[in-house]
């Protein structure tokens, strides 16, 4: 069985990470280089950073943290946020990156991924879902941080960006972000099952046992985290020490 991933989040803002919920409240965690490289020397598989801004300054100062990053930090990492065009993605990756991740943009021209893929190939290219389940139970796709709803079924969406060349599915959960009260494992199950691309798991973590069950039972590839991470509820190398004697593989400093 190949060993499951554990990816640090950092959203940034101006050059700094920071911290909310739905990107609301944000407060600063530290710099986005240091904090990479720490967890780097912890055991990350790998890291994700998210400009949460996306402005034309602020995709300035990302791209210009995205070369820090790649000088500084020893694992893959993925780039995203704003990324609309295959300009946008070959600023990123021609920075350093190692990914990078569409989410609105997909869902406004699903075109742009197959574009991206067919230029640099679909390990290089994740797709970011997120979706929110309604009244009838279903899950549908959001967009623009999970504030506009659309018609976009989940597993539908999923299917066909897998079929666009996506190497990735990022899915988090809008009912269980911020939460900390655990992801909905059964849907990732489904998710999983249905595709022939790894999966990571966002949003919902609060506890060793909530990556643990999502790793399992949700059969995700990859779990992401941020907040247990930046406020030193664990370390990852305690994360990973603990999931190993529960009998799920990682990779183990």
């Amino acid at each position: 069985m190949l060993a499951k991933r554990i990816i640090p989040c950092l959203d940034v803002k101006n050059g700094r990470t920071v911290k909310g919920i739905n990107f609301e409240g944000l407060a600063d965690v530290g710099d986005p280089v240091e904090l990479g490289a720490r967890y780097a020397a912890e055991g990350a598989d790998e890291l994700v950073y998210l400009d949460i801004t996306a402005s034309k300054e602020g995709r300035s100062t990302f791209t210009k943290m995205v070369e820090r990053v790649a000088d500084r930090v020893n694992i893959p990492f993925t780039v995203g946020g704003g990324i609309a065009s295959l300009d946008d993605a070959a600023a990123l990756l021609d920075a350093g990156a190692d990914k990078i991740t569409v989410n609105s943009a997909a869902v406004a021209n699903p075109a742009l991924v197959s574009e991206i893929a067919s230029k640099y190939g679909s390990q290089f290219v994740v797709v970011a879902i997120d979706a929110k389940t309604i009244d009838d139970g279903s899950w549908r796709i959001t967009t623009h941080g999970g504030s506009r709803l659309t018609d976009i079924e989940l597993f539908e969406w999923a299917k066909r960006v897998q079929e666009l060349g996506a190497g990735e599915i990022l899915f988090t959960s809008m009912n269980h972000d911020g939460t900390r009260s655990g992801y909905p494992c059964d849907t990732y199950a489904r998710l999983a099952s249905s595709l022939n691309i790894p999966v990571i798991a966002s949003g919902g973590a609060g506890s060793v046992k909530d990556i643990a069950d999502v790793l399992t039972d949700g059969r995700a590839d990859a779990a992401l985290a941020a907040s247990i991470f930046h406020y030193g509820e664990i370390s990852i190398a305690d994360l990973k020490r603990q999931l190993d004697e529960r009998g799920i593989p990682v990779r183990l400093r």
